[in-house]
């Protein structure tokens, strides 16, 4: 009695090379996906920094923008005011640590106000007599993990126009 050979299936050394060419495609693809999610984290770590230091930006214009006698003599990483309010505050950059600081004068409390902060200027152009200021340009430079952004913005004091 014969036995029929039936040439149907596959060999043993066929599925050993689907096998390998599988786990290549497969080493492949979660190396791309593990890339893809440290890109996404990265992006939204950049994002937050980028998003608070617009917050900070708007704050300070917005402050600076209704307010009154700005501090000529004030350092470029500082910049001091009386807010429409009548409250004297101060922006301070402190590049020791890296932060934005709101500081209220009257009490001397002290509030951060944005974080991962590399440079940061405040160039004042002071009026015709030179006591108080007309405009303030600032310029700030943030940094997460490899990521840096600059922001600038310039704000006119309103009051200080006539």
């Amino acid at each position: 009695m014969r036995y029929k050979r039936y040439e149907d299936g596959f060999t043993l050394v066929e599925l050993l090379l689907v096998l390998a060419i599988s786990g290549m495609l497969l080493a492949a693809v979660a190396t791309a996906f593990n890339a893809s999610i440290f890109n996404f984290r990265e992006n939204e770590e950049i994002f937050k920094t980028i998003n608070n230091t617009r917050q900070a930006l708007l704050r300070m214009t917005g402050q600076l923008r209704t307010g009154y006698w700005v501090d000529p003599d004030a350092p470029n990483n500082e910049c001091s005011f009386f807010t429409a309010d009548g409250q004297d505050i101060t922006y301070e950059y402190r590049s020791a640590d890296n932060k934005l600081y709101l500081i209220t004068n009257s009490n001397g409390q002290e509030y951060v106000l944005c974080e991962d902060v590399i440079s940061m200027s405040f160039v004042k152009t002071p009026t015709l007599d030179g006591s108080d200021c007309k405009s303030v340009q600032i310029s700030i430079t943030v940094q997460n993990g490899n990521m840096q952004r600059t922001m600038s913005t310039a704000v006119v004091i309103r009051k200080n126009l006539m």
